[in-house]
């Protein structure tokens, strides 16, 4: 049965990209214009199995807003996708780049491809999301204006892809969580990482002794990340992506680290995602 799940942007956003990776093609999308709605909408049982929400990316970095976004709500980590961010000229049936005048894309879609983009003499239209100026230009039938957006978004709205992959860093990765809620949340078989979140007092040392003793057990910090707390006089919390071998190793460190923190949440356990460049 195909899944329903939550994502931000419009259909043939990267979004939808990494929720088709994950769960197949015939996943159907809930686009929604915020994060806070994609959390809230993945959290109605009556609305969806979940969501799919950016996380970070290897250009930009972390979307913090994003982490207590996803403190506060019911969801789990079920897991994760690494999308390579591939940017496409996209136009009409029958357009050539001597008809091109304007290329319209969201600001940092365009920031990525100034390498392709100054040799040319185009107006460049910065937009609010890279599919929804794919859409555009498909329903006004414009004969002057490319949109910068993915392969998907081009096969949607019927364009063609005049000029591909003209991003120019190659290896540009967003990382995305698969998230659900936790009455559903079951097990995963064979999962290999996990996501917590933890804070200690203002005691010396009290960070470094929890990270002792992570590395004494031999588990990998692939992230560790520092939040303010809100409403604290300069309080911290972490989140701390772990990987490792066995579900047994993880739960002992859980409990050799829980008694140096004054609070610690276990966000989800899941398999590792792997790097994909296929898209």
């Amino acid at each position: 049965m195909a899944k329903k799940v939550s994502i931000q942007g419009f259909e043939g956003s990267f979004h939808q990209v990494a929720a088709q990776q994950f769960y197949g093609k015939d996943t159907e999308v809930i686009c929604c214009t915020t994060f806070k709605e994609v959390i809230k909408i993945a959290a109605d049982k009556k609305q969806s199995d979940g969501g799919v929400m950016a996380i970070e990316n290897s250009i930009a970095g972390s979307i913090l807003p994003n982490y207590n976004l996803l403190l506060k709500s019911n969801l789990k980590i079920v897991g994760e996708i690494y999308l390579q961010i591939k940017q496409n000229l996209l136009v009409n049936p029958g357009v050539s780049l001597e008809d091109i005048k304007e290329v319209h894309s969201h600001p940092m879609a365009i920031q990525q491809c100034f390498g392709f983009l100054d040799k040319y003499n185009w107006k460049l239209v910065e937009t609010e999301d890279t599919a929804l100026s794919a859409k555009h230009i498909h329903q006004h039938k414009s004969k002057h204006i490319a949109a910068i957006a993915s392969k998907l978004a081009g096969e949607l709205y019927g364009l063609n892809m005049i000029a591909p992959n003209i991003h120019t860093l190659k290896n540009n990765y967003t990382r995305f969580l698969v998230l659900r809620r936790q009455d559903i949340a079951t097990e995963i078989a064979g999962a290999d990482k996990a996501s917590i979140n933890f804070f200690t007092d203002h005691s010396k040392g009290s960070l470094a002794k929890v990270l002792t003793k992570i590395a004494e057990e031999g588990i990998n910090l692939s992230k560790l990340q520092s939040m303010p707390i809100p409403g604290s006089d300069f309080k911290y919390s972490f989140h701390a992506d772990m990987e490792f071998e066995t579900a047994t190793q993880f739960k002992n460190i859980i409990k050799k680290i829980e008694p140096l923190t004054e609070g610690l949440s276990v966000l989800g356990i899941y398999k590792n995602g792997k790097i994909n460049n296929t898209n």
